[in-house]
């Protein structure tokens, strides 16, 4: 197979219709898929999680389920196929914001820098578009029409500020991950933030840098995002 694999993983399938999801078609191979891959080493698979598409739809709301348990537990995604998905922009786009390491089992050289690549041909395909774009606009200049004064300088402060909602879009998203488990630890009686900053510990569940060690001060900081 491919070697020992160590860790936490969250399994993601994918079925393309309503009959093929209730009858299993596919799913069973997909899973085998999976297993097969994971073959040997100390992994868990912490959840698996099915997709049924209807083809009417391009949001995929058991995908966003997928990267949330990876995130929450601190565990890889794994695709069984990956395919038709790694040609999804706004999928592309999601994973990279996530954070999320993943497999994909037809296509085991695929990373995070394979996206990072796709991305890459996405942004160069951009980047042609707005070269013919101001090449359409200089002639339309050198034909007499007046234009706009952009003169780029409001570039720097909006990649800054792209960049710090973007932190905070993460951070808020974590806090909404961990949501359920607090309010479980809580309901059990753990009422103090160092109470469950332990059940969070106990629990497996790393934080945001991905250590398992948990402090009241970082129990009280997600607990001020919601």
């Amino acid at each position: 197979m491919n070697g020992a694999h160590v860790g936490k993983f969250v399994a993601y399938y994918r079925v393309s219709t309503q009959r093929q999801g209730r009858s299993g078609l596919g799913l069973e191979a997909q899973q085998t898929a999976v297993r097969d891959f994971l073959n040997g080493g100390d992994w868990r698979l912490v959840a698996e999680v099915t997709e049924v598409e209807s083809g009417k739809r391009s949001d995929r709301p058991k995908l966003a389920e997928a990267v949330k348990l990876c995130r929450l537990h601190g565990a890889v995604l794994i695709i069984a196929k990956l395919d038709r998905l790694a040609r999804n922009v706004a999928f592309i786009s999601n994973l990279m914001e996530s954070g999320v390491e993943f497999h994909a089992v037809d296509f085991p050289q695929a990373n995070r820098l394979t996206v990072h690549i796709l991305a890459a041909v996405a942004e160069h395909e951009a980047k042609a578009i707005s070269e013919r774009t101001k090449a359409a606009l200089a002639a339309a200049k050198r034909r007499g029409v007046k234009l706009g004064g952009y003169r780029g300088t409001t570039m720097t402060r909006a990649m800054r500020k792209a960049a710090s909602e973007a932190i905070t879009k993460r951070a808020n998203a974590r806090a909404a991950d961990l949501a359920p488990t607090i309010a479980e630890l809580q309901a059990a009686g753990a009422t103090s933030l160092r109470a469950i900053a332990a059940g969070l510990k106990e629990r497996g569940i790393p934080t945001s840098r991905g250590e398992g060690t948990w402090s009241a001060t970082q129990v009280m900081r997600v607990l001020a995002r919601w």
